[in-house]
């Protein structure tokens, strides 16, 4: 299945498409694809109404971001060789893990607003991982993916100087600005994409293309991720994690940074496309 939420910010509908393209009014279900809703058996319940929802037509409508607002945004930095590499950094030993704020968290198509004083505003394509039930000191790496309710786009928005200069020493300064973290078209759900380890990621800015890899480049892989956050830490239902992004970034100092009204495209192998057209804060 594919979840997406539709309607106005704020006033989102839940959709359910189908392998055809199909899209399914889910209201009757559920009011909204939240950490209740995985909590609490969602999928296993729209699984079973398949063929009984109504039809609705989205066409030319907005995308919200396929979850609502979750209570945890993890994200896992320097995940990709290549994007190490990159930064001229050597490839982490362990995860490096830091927060987003949940309120970044916008739909697929929103505007991105470049922050008030920044310069150094990037892009940053990434496998985004919805939990779908609590992971706590989990056993191994395949109750680990037990865990996921599905996979989307997610764009990890980073002003760097606000990183890595005025930081104090954390990362989250420069990752949590507001609608710093575009989220879809929508929610994939597991046994519909497949292996997450063989996906295609992509980012082009105004049509030039910036990064072009595969999730196969991960240093740890999702299993790893979800398995050694849940030895310090405990996920939760509708929380996202966002796994890295590859090589090709304006940190590398290979491309300039973001300016108003460019064009930011991203897509991953089976998980749909993004656009969000850069403004000013």
């Amino acid at each position: 299945m594919k979840l997406l939420r539709v309607g106005p910010a704020g006033s989102e509908i839940p959709v359910v498409m189908d392998r055809t393209g199909a899209t399914f009014d889910a209201s009757g279900i559920t009011t909204e694809f939240d950490g209740a809703f995985f909590a609490g058996g969602g999928l296993a319940r729209l699984a079973a109404a398949a063929g009984r929802l109504p039809s609705i037509d989205i066409t030319g409508r907005r995308l919200g971001a396929p979850i609502a607002r979750p209570g945890a945004v993890l994200c896992i930095g320097m995940n990709y060789v290549a994007h190490a590499a990159e930064t001229g950094s050597p490839p982490p030993a362990v995860p490096i893990l830091f927060y987003k704020s949940p309120n970044t968290v916008v739909g697929p198509n929103d505007e991105v607003l470049i922050p008030r004083g920044s310069s150094k505003t990037d892009w940053e394509v990434e496998l985004g991982v919805v939990i779908g039930s609590t992971a706590r000191y989990l056993p191994s790496r395949e109750a680990a993916l037990e865990c996921v309710a599905g996979y989307a786009v997610s764009n990890d928005v980073s002003e760097r100087a606000f990183q890595l200069e005025t930081s104090g020493g954390q990362w989250s300064k420069g990752k949590s600005c507001e609608t710093f973290n575009p989220l879809g078209p929508y929610l994939v759900t597991p046994d519909e994409l497949g292996d997450p380890q063989d996906l295609r990621l992509q980012s082009w800015v105004n049509g030039e293309p910036r990064q072009d890899s595969n999730t196969s480049d991960m240093i740890f892989d999702v299993a790893e991720i979800i398995y050694q956050l849940s030895q310090v830490l405990v996920l939760d239902p509708g929380d996202l994690v966002n796994t890295g992004t590859p090589q090709g970034v304006a940190l590398s100092g290979r491309f300039p940074y973001l300016q108003r009204a460019d064009v930011l495209e991203l897509q991953i192998q089976g998980l749909g496309r993004q656009r969000q057209v850069i403004g000013q804060a």
